[in-house]
């Protein structure tokens, strides 16, 4: 069965890195197609495009992996029952146990790769591409985002920081930071007009303004340059450059450290379907399976295809659904990210139940 099992894994892993190497190349020709429209803005050329796309393509590669574990599982396991290879296994002696362990023992080494992609390759790669991307277009300091209208909140202890938005090289800009004592009276308000990461949990704020409260009244003092001790990191502003789930889980679980007083539902729904993402390689496997059951008077190997394709599309699109719906009707965030996976893998079980069964 060593012989069996290593010849499904060789057919499976060859038809994986097919449909795998067609689908990235695919997603980058559309990339790049979106990108022509700003080619000729400022200092963006054709040259900048290609670039951006090629550091996007880590990304995309993270997010196709399940899909192309699924066409390319159910493009093999076709191949094999149209050749009735697959008949003569199972005539043979293999059991439908030993199948599936011939597809876990690919499935496995290939969920390993999709999480180290989108730990350590796709988000430095991604934020690369962002900071390539804003240097072209004629600004490396514009701003990359906001949180709100009137920028970003945090809390640490009993400071209140109000940072109105953040440049492309992580440059702070409109900092004010208010003090509170024990009894939540404000006794300091501190505005700085920008602010640089000077490493070892510090900040370099220039043109600041200190106002102290008391009892007496108020005292304003200025300073040209303050250094500022905080838990708040350059990673951790990476979220404005990056979306939330193409970060890693070390920053994601810092931003709900550090947001822990604010909604961090986003965050948390995106730092468990990172952990949970890989898992789905192998439930796509899974549910492929099923489909080597029927014969070839049941729609052909062109169906089956056909099929895998709308099921990596509905798997995508439902995990994307619930995400973004977990974070408008506040749903658990372990629930939201698990949901989609743990229907596809319900619905893989009842499937080989039943047909092996039948």
């Amino acid at each position: 069965m060593n012989t069996l099992t290593r010849y499904i894994g060789r057919e499976v892993m060859s038809a994986i890195m097919l449909i795998f190497s067609a689908l990235v190349m695919l997603f980058a020709f559309f990339d790049l197609i979106h990108e022509l429209g700003d080619v000729g803005k400022a200092d963006y050329t054709i040259t900048s495009a290609f670039l951006f796309v090629a550091l996007q393509m880590p990304s995309r590669a993270y997010e196709l992996f399940p899909v192309a574990a699924l066409i390319g599982t159910l493009f093999a396991m076709a191949q094999l029952v149209a050749s009735s290879e697959y008949t003569v296994m199972r005539a043979s002696g293999a059991s439908l146990l030993q199948v599936t362990w011939a597809l876990a023992r690919v499935g496995i080494p290939i969920a390993v790769a999709t999480f180290l992609a989108g730990e350590f390759v796709a988000p430095p790669a991604e934020r690369l591409a962002q900071q390539v991307r804003a240097k072209a277009m004629g600004d490396a300091r514009r701003i990359v985002a906001q949180q709100f209208q009137s920028g970003f909140w945090f809390k640490q202890d009993q400071t209140f920081v109000n940072i109105r938005s953040v440049l492309a090289d992580m440059t702070l800009v409109g900092v004010r930071i208010y003090e509170f004592d024990a009894d939540l009276t404000m006794k300091r308000v501190r505005t700085a007009e920008s602010g640089s990461f000077a490493g070892n949990g510090q900040w370099r704020l220039t043109d600041v303004a200190t106002t102290d409260i008391t009892p007496e009244g108020t005292r304003v003092s200025k300073t040209p340059i303050w250094a500022w001790e905080t838990v708040l990191r350059p990673s951790l502003l990476s979220v404005y450059q990056v979306a939330p789930e193409r970060l890693e889980i070390n920053t994601l679980y810092d931003n709900i450290r550090v947001l822990r007083n604010q909604k961090t539902s986003r965050f948390e729904i995106a730092f468990w379907n990172k952990l949970f993402y890989p898992a789905a390689v192998l439930v796509m496997m899974f549910l492929a399976l099923p489909f080597s059951y029927f014969q070839r008077r049941a729609g052909g190997v062109g169906f089956r295809i056909f099929a895998g394709t709308m099921l990596g599309l509905i798997f995508f699109l439902v995990g994307r659904l619930f995400s973004n719906l977990g974070v408008l009707n506040d749903w658990p965030p372990l629930f939201a990210a698990t949901f989609p996976l743990a229907v596809f893998v319900s619905a893989a079980v009842a499937m080989l139940w039943w047909l092996e069964r039948r």
